[in-house]
This record gives structure tokens, sequence and C-alpha cells, in this order.
């Protein structure tokens, strides 16, 4: 029988979390879950001079938001190569017992020297091997290659890839600073945490080799090896900051939900069919690596907007007033006490919005009154006939006993009829008046929402900016005639 499958994600904590690592932080989940194994988190430090603190939090808070719950990792100790050393200076001095590493005094200067001449060349840098057989007792740990042959990896996703020990040089295992290299600790870590399967980047497959040869240093099996083809953005360059929005909390500030976000990258290099639109269980039910494409995936924002419109059309109304509280705070505005209030709020905006960012923009006239009207709408319905009208509709409005979208929708289509008016004339001035604009989600149903207190207010503010006060020229100049109809009272 197989051992179960044992995956593990390794972040550096240099910064936020990039999509593209996110995206194989979810693969490894996926696959993970889909057969019932183990989904390892761990921190890969070793960098002191760029790891902190910050990102690893950074890390560990984009990663609970996405869902992608480890089952063993920090805050457990032993899972921060900083917390590793000992292991890794036991798997050194086996090499060294063993000859299959020896120590190296080539000083950097002289090495960096040598491969700028290679460079200059056109050829790839080799280390001599000046130090193989000097038997030195302290320097910088080098790994014995090969120097003829070839080793060639076998990929889930690529195929084999054949890598000739010509291309490769004795690459170093422990600095001179006692200070463990990436590719040793990862061999040393995916062996002491017996992982099964390493799906990552395929910008690692030139380090896959190198780290073949250590296994076999050692004498460890091989895991299997399954490397993603990187995400690039529009104009085929990888992914980076100059397309825009590239951590995972950059998306979620930027109003999208986290299961439209892990939708988006599940797809993003991976199908099932035709499929486009997944539920969490359905990822992990159908998930593998055989429908991984080989080819880089392209970062579509507008798709990534369509999916995220789909999850906010598909969330109960509660859980989007939870979401919404922190993006209608970040707008200067104070969200209502009245969570259910903000549920039915919600529901009326998400229709249209692709993020959570676009319904609080849209539904702004919600919690706050509008401070103008749209300029050019304005000198169109806030005129003489628009100040009898608006006049009209505050004298029945006021008159309403029951403030239900159904009742105004009536109330709406009386006066209309009573005015020879089509309902939208009627409509849109009000639309104008109590939101600012001649666009929202259904009228009736913003009207009751707003309640009849602060859809009365609002009318009146728009009835004195269509009809203001004339100025008086002389002392026997009459006062101003109310609007022509505003005494109509049914």
């Amino acid at each position: 029988m197989s051992p179960p499958v044992r995956v593990r994600f390794p972040p550096s904590p240099t910064g936020h979390l990039h999509v593209g690592s996110a995206r194989t932080a979810l693969f490894n989940w996926l696959f993970a879950r889909h057969h019932g194994g183990v989904y390892v988190l761990r921190i890969e430090d070793t960098d002191r001079t760029r790891s902190t603190e910050e990102s690893i939090e950074s890390i560990l808070e984009a990663l609970r938001w996405l869902g992608l719950a480890w089952d063993e990792g920090p805050p457990a100790p032993g899972y921060r190569q900083t917390e590793r050393f000992e292991i890794y200076g036991e798997h050194a001095r086996r090499l060294v017992r063993s000859g299959q590493a020896y120590y190296c005094e080539c000083p950097p200067e002289q090495l960096e020297a040598e491969r700028k001449i290679a460079q200059q060349r056109g050829e790839t840098f080799r280390y001599s091997g000046r130090c193989r057989d000097r038997g030195l007792a302290a320097g910088a740990l080098r790994l014995r290659i090969p120097a003829e042959g070839e080793t060639v990896v076998q990929d889930l996703i690529h195929g084999p890839v054949t890598f000739a020990h010509s291309q490769l040089d004795d690459w170093i295992l422990v600095r001179r600073d006692s200070v463990p290299t990436y590719n040793f600790c990862v061999v040393v870590d995916d062996v002491t945490m017996g992982i099964t399967h390493v799906i990552r980047g395929d910008d690692h497959l030139s380090n896959t080799p190198k780290q073949v040869l250590c296994y076999g240093a050692l004498g460890y099996a091989l895991p299997e090896f399954a490397h993603i083809p990187m995400i690039m953005g529009p104009d085929r360059t990888r992914l980076s900051k100059r397309h825009g929005a590239t951590s995972v909390q950059a998306f979620r500030d930027a109003g999208i939900l986290p299961e439209a976000m892990v939708n988006y990258l599940a797809r993003l290099g991976w199908s099932h069919g035709d499929q486009e639109i997944f539920t969490r269980a359905e990822l992990v039910e159908h998930f593998d690596l055989k429908h991984v494409g080989a080819s880089s995936a392209v970062f579509d924002s507008t798709k990534l907007e369509w999916v995220s419109q789909h999850w906010l059309k598909a969330a109960a109304p509660a859980r989007l007033a939870g979401e919404l509280i922190p993006f209608i705070e970040r707008a200067g505005l104070t969200p209502p006490r009245d969570r259910a209030w903000l549920g039915q709020v919600a529901d009326t905006l998400r229709e249209r919005a692709k993020t959570l960012v676009d319904m609080v923009e849209a539904g702004r006239f919600y919690f706050q009154a509008p401070k103008s009207w749209d300029p050019k709408s304005a000198a169109t319905l806030f005129t003489g006939p628009g100040a009898e009208r608006l006049a009209l509709l505050i004298d029945r409005l006021a008159a309403e006993p029951r403030f239900e979208a159904q009742r105004l929708e009536a109330l709406y289509r009386r006066l209309a009829d009573e005015l020879g008016l089509k309902l939208i004339d009627l409509a849109q001035l009000t639309r104008l008046a109590v939101t600012g604009g001649t666009a929202s989600p259904p009228l009736f149903q913003v009207l009751a929402l707003l309640g009849k207190e602060e859809t009365l207010a609002r009318l009146r503010v728009a009835l004195r900016a269509a009809n203001p006060p004339s100025e008086p020229s002389g002392a026997d100049e009459p006062p101003a005639r109310p609007p022509r109809g505003a005494a109509r009272v049914d």
C-alpha cells in the first residue's frame, strides 16, 4: 500500500502572500483533502535579513482568510527552519562522513570573478572543484556532483525532464557562517516530515536535480514531484505589482469574497470539464494533478470579477452584512447597528456589484443622505414641474400609513395616472432626490428601507433645491407662491 499523502506549503516570510503562492498552497491543500492526507505548513525563514515576524503573521492571516487550514505547522514548534538547525547539522555531518560532501575555502570574491568570466563567455558557471580533494575541515560545505551523466526528474505535470551533470556544479549545502542553504534545508525538511508529494511552482524545477542528487547522497527515497506553471500577467510576463494587485490581502481589501478567490485560483491552470463555478466541496471532490496544465495561466481580472459577482449573489444577506461593515467604515461611513436591516440593504445591492467595495459605493446613499445631485439630471428634473411633483409626492407619502415597497409602488402608479405621466417620470425624480443619481436598486425597496421619515426629509431638501425662494425686489413684493398643486391632498 502507498503511504498516506503528505504535502507541504513552505512560504518564505519576506512579504505578503502572493496570489501565485496562494494558488500553490491551494493546490497542495486540495490534493491533501482529496486523498484524505495531511497538509503541512512550514516557514522557510533562514533568510534572516529579509524574514520578519510581521510577514509570518500576514501569511498565516491570508491562509486563514482563504480557508486553507493546515493539519501541522505553526504555532507548534519545529515548523520554522530557524528551529531546525540541529537537524540540518546532523545531516551535513553524515554527508561529510560518507564522503558525499567536502569543505571549500575558496573566497567569495574569487568565485564571483570566475562567475563573471563564465557569463562573458556565454557559459553556465560551474565550480571548478578546486577544494574537492583537499580534505579541509572547515569552510563552506559542498555536495559532490558526478562529473558525468544526467539526472532525470520524473514530473507529474511536465513528464520526464533531463538535466546533464555538466550543467550542474558542486553546490553549497552549508555556508561559511554555518547557515544551511535553501536546497539543503528543503531536502532535509521534506524527508524528516515524511512529505510524499512536492507540489510547487515550476520556477523551482531547476533546483530539483540538485535536490534529487542530495536525496541520493543521503540515501533517501524521492517524493513525487509536480511543478505548477507560473501565473502570468496579460502581457505574458510573470505576474507582478506592475500588473496591479498581487497579494491575497490586496484582493481581500478590494472586496473579493474568499470563496470567489479560491474558486478563481483553482481554475487558474486546472480544469474539470467546462465547469467554471465550484464550491469548496466540489473542488475537493474533483481536484487532481493530471488536469493541471503544463502551460502558464494568465491572470484575468475581468474573469475574477465575474466569479466574484457570482459569489456575491450566492451569499446569504446576513453573511454579506457582516462582510460589508469594514468596507462601510473604510468609506468614511457609519455602519448601522441593525444587522438585519443591513442584510436587506445588501440584498438590494449585490445583483449589480462585482465586489464589496462596489456594493458600498453603489449603496452609499443608504448610510448618508446625498450632499449633491447629479448636475445633468438635476438640471432636467429639478424644474418648476419637478417641484410641483415633489410637493405632491411629499403629501401623498406623508399620508401613507404603511411604508412598504408594494404599497409605495401602487401609490406612485395612482399619482402618475392622475397626472397623466409615466411611472418613470415620478420614479426618476424621486430616485435623484433620495440617492443623488438616477441609477439605484429597485426604487420602492430603497424607499421602504430608508423609511418614511428619512425619505420625506430627503424629498423636502430636493424640493427646496428645485423651488428656491425668489430674491425680494422690493418691500411691497408679495411672498413667493407655493408650487402649483402643493395643496392637493387625496
